[in-house]
């Protein structure tokens, strides 16, 4: 796969203090520069902030997708098969709630990929997913 451009995504949180916990050790991103109201974190090398937004007001919006309700939206990464089973087992070993369960999702056909969905403490709807084959991330 070519390389990809990095991406900078700011998300609101309503307490710092779990967002430092689950970025930080959770997830096992490193900090960056910070404030009283935010927090710069590399996420696998690009640049993704969690800005204090007290009482954000949610949307719990879904669509259907291959059998399970994906939330909307949401944002997330692509990782190399073997790094997204061994993110989901660091995940399960932190007592991850799952939005949905890692799985194999359009087995056997274009697209083919690993996929898991969880929330942040604030709400924000991550996916982390994983392709057989890389060629086959814009597959239609």
């Amino acid at each position: 796969m070519p390389d990809l451009p990095r991406f900078h995504l700011a998300v609101p949180v309503d307490n710092l203090t779990a967002a430092r916990h689950f970025y930080g050790d959770v997830l096992g991103c490193k900090p960056g520069r910070s404030s009283d109201t935010w927090i710069d974190w590399n996420l696998r090398g690009h640049q993704f902030v969690t800005h204090l937004v007290p009482n954000t007001a949610r949307q719990h919006a879904s669509n259907p997708v291959d059998g399970h309700d994906v939330p909307v939206p949401h944002f997330g990464l692509i990782l190399t098969v073997d790094d997204f089973h061994d993110f989901a087992q660091r995940l399960k070993e932190a007592d991850t709630t799952f939005v949905i369960e890692p799985y194999l999702r359009f087995e056997g056909q274009p697209g083919e990929q690993w996929t898991m969905f969880l929330k942040d403490p604030a709400g924000n709807a991550l996916e982390f997913k994983a392709f057989r084959d890389d060629a086959q991330v814009f597959a239609s």
